[in-house]
């Protein structure tokens, strides 16, 4: 079967059924009833090969292995251990589909018998065509990445574990299956919310979090949750509902418990070989110790009951020595200077380094922008982009016309099309009106905003339109003043941003786990008081992470931002550092306030407009020096912005059917 031919269509029907009678599992269905016990004296009561899980969205990167129930006295534990790879070919029907991932990384995937007592629900999907997966959701609200069961299976794994286990299906969505009548918190939360027709995947809970690295993935903690693995993979929701993550965003000031309540145990702190605080003490540059020092025990894990130690050396008060001075923005006469008479980039390097430390004038970025977003290569002539331009032109008019020529009677009878243009209309009228290009009625330039936004959604079925996405196409358009080529740079960011976007929201978690962690390893009595004060979820920074800081800065200061960025200079990540750094800036208000949750979400709300952005990426960069290796083993391989340029024909390769136009 090829990839780009499964979907997720429907659920099977009749599935409450089978589980209600407990139907005994095909023959074909490794499973074991018999009262074999594993070595440690565990009783195993299932076990299944060829379950997968997908960490990115390219096949080439995804991980089986065997899935295991055991039962040891009154307790239930599910494992799941991903396969080696076997040279050998002994053991090739039961290889990783990834045999060239190391150990190290496929360890970080590893399930650790889970005790059931730590699982709040389990959301299953049994579509018609395509595979069949379960979501594992713990009574943190926190998820583990979905389990494909290839060859079948997801029915008998439920019907044991209702023989061992209470499982009862919920009342909200007849696709969630409660695990021992758990409390919903996050049901509750969204209702105070009013997210419209939020409530019936509220159960679902699909967020994935990025674990730490493999020293940490084998240990456990003191009550028995092992550690939570991320998925990059966009997995569907069976659910009419737009995604929560831009409805939280949009209703971010009615939060008063949201994310308290459904996340206050994000992080669990883990002690480990490779995150030691002496391991960390000898990698961290000796000058860190001078000029941002910490306490010497400042990586150290401390219980919740110590109290928050002071900085000695607060940042607002000594500069970031590695921070270099910002220069003045390219101009024209330099930007001739990379360029051979061909129209080549002779340094690619050396153009992205000075764009990251100084930007670009405006009058240049419509060409500097089309280099750094990947829409023009490096290496292509003159000649090369005038033909591309061409090309991609009807390429773009062929797609527009797609959606133009839907005539009213078809609308009637498009339901996905209806909706998406609805909210696409709704959205653009409201973006950026203060700017002057977008200022007035009947304005042009709004017009083209939302025939960008349409084309999209039909260029991209699966991901479609969501709150969010004209905020990321209002400065390019601003600054190409072109409608095709303001499509293709927008379809070269989307490629990185994307999966902020996803219905799962793993995109956007598993930023802003790495943040958490960047945030532990450079400050960590903030981190510490964040911990107690039941704020390690981070949620006062979605928006910053979700639009790159659209909605913090100054338009003009916008768009100095993104090109600083996108050159990739020193990371890919480097609006994380970005966040740490302003969170540094204000430590002392924020600690010295006692910030509780909802305080310290209007804090940083505030902070709109009052952010000095040159100093800030001083200190971003000083914080990328000061954390070295550390710093990016914080950041597991597939977090956003950082998707492969290569293989992009397997993004959003599964796909809902109310989620295709």
């Amino acid at each position: 079967m090829q990839e780009a031919e499964l979907q997720d269509l429907a659920d099977d029907a009749d599935y409450a059924v089978a589980i209600a009678s407990e139907k005994p599992a095909p023959k074909s269905i490794t499973r074991m009833d018999s009262k074999k016990s594993e070595p440690d004296g565990a009783e195993l009561v299932y076990l299944k090969d060829n379950v997968t899980i997908h960490p990115t969205q390219y096949a080439s990167e995804r991980i089986s292995g065997r899935l295991r129930l055991t039962k040891q006295g009154a307790s239930v534990f599910l494992t799941w251990i991903p396969y080696k790879a076997s040279p050998s070919g002994a053991d090739s029907m039961f290889q990783s589909s990834n045999p060239n991932l190391l150990d190290r990384d496929r360890s970080l995937y590893t399930i650790r018998a889970v005790p059931f007592t730590d699982v709040r629900s389990i959301r299953r999907h049994t579509p018609t065509l395509g595979w069949q997966y379960i979501i594992v959701v713990l009574s943190s609200g926190l998820a583990f990445p979905p389990l494909y069961f290839y060859n079948g299976g997801v029915r008998e794994f439920l019907a044991t574990l209702k023989q061992h286990v209470s499982l009862i299906r919920s009342a909200d969505d007849p696709n969630v299956f409660l695990v021992n009548d758990f409390q919903d918190p996050l049901q509750r939360s969204l209702s105070s919310l009013e997210l419209p027709r939020a409530l019936s995947i509220a159960n679902s809970a699909s967020t994935s979090v990025i674990p730490a690295p493999s020293g940490e993935t084998s240990a456990r903690t003191d009550d028995g949750l092992s550690i939570i693995q991320h998925t990059g993979r966009r997995q569907k929701v069976n659910d009419p509902a737009r995604d929560i993550s831009i409805q939280v965003l949009e209703k971010f000031s009615l939060v008063t418990k949201f994310a308290r309540d459904t996340t206050s145990q994000l992080l669990r702190e883990i002690q480990s070989d490779t995150f030691s605080a002496n391991d960390r003490k000898n990698r961290i540059p000796a000058p860190l110790s001078n000029n941002i020092t910490e306490p010497e025990n400042s990586i150290t894990s401390v219980s919740d009951e110590i109290p928050v130690a002071a900085d000695p050396h607060e940042v607002e008060k000594i500069s970031l020595v590695w921070g270099k001075p910002r220069q003045t923005p390219l101009g024209a006469g330099e930007w001739a200077t990379f360029l051979d008479a061909e129209g080549r980039i002779l340094d690619s390097t050396g153009l992205r380094k000075r764009i990251f430390y100084g930007g670009v004038e405006h009058r240049l970025r419509k060409e500097a922008w089309k280099f750094l977003l990947g829409y023009y290569d490096y290496d292509s002539t003159f000649a090369e982009r005038e033909y591309l331009a061409s090309v991609k032109k009807e390429e773009y008019e062929t797609m527009k016309r797609q959606w133009q020529s839907i005539t009213p009677a078809q609308a009637k009878r498009f339901t996905k099309f209806r909706e998406r243009k609805g909210l696409i209309d709704k959205d653009v009228v409201r973006t950026d009106r203060t700017v002057s290009f977008y200022d007035g009625d009947d304005n042009p330039n709004v017009r083209i905003l939302r025939d960008i936004l349409l084309t999209y959604s039909f260029y991209n079925f699966d991901l479609g339109y969501c709150q969010g996405m004209s905020d990321l196409l209002s400065p390019i358009l601003f600054v190409m003043k072109d409608e095709q080529e303001s499509f293709w740079c927008f379809v070269a960011l989307m490629e990185r941003l994307g999966p902020n976007f996803n219905r799962d929201q793993a995109g956007m978690h598993s930023q802003l786990f790495a943040l958490s962690k960047l945030v532990e390893l450079l400050d960590s009595p903030l981190h510490n008081y964040f911990k107690q004060n039941d704020c390690l979820n981070y949620f006062f920074c979605f928006r910053w992470v979700l639009i790159q800081f659209k909605r913090e800065l100054e338009y003009e200061e916008t768009m100095l931002l993104w090109e600083v960025l996108w050159t990739h200079h020193l990371s890919e990540h480097l609006h994380l550092y970005l966040c740490v750094a302003i969170l540094k800036r204000h430590r002392k208000k924020i600690m010295g306030e006692q910030m509780d949750f909802d305080t310290l979400l209007k804090f940083i709300n505030e902070l709109s407009g009052h952010i000095d952005l040159n100093a800030a990426l001083r200190d971003a960069e000083a914080l990328f020096f000061c954390a070295g290796e550390n710093g990016e083993a914080c950041i597991p391989p597939g977090t956003p912005p950082s998707l492969p340029a290569e293989d992009t024909s397997l993004m959003y390769s599964q796909q809902d059917d109310d989620e295709i136009l």
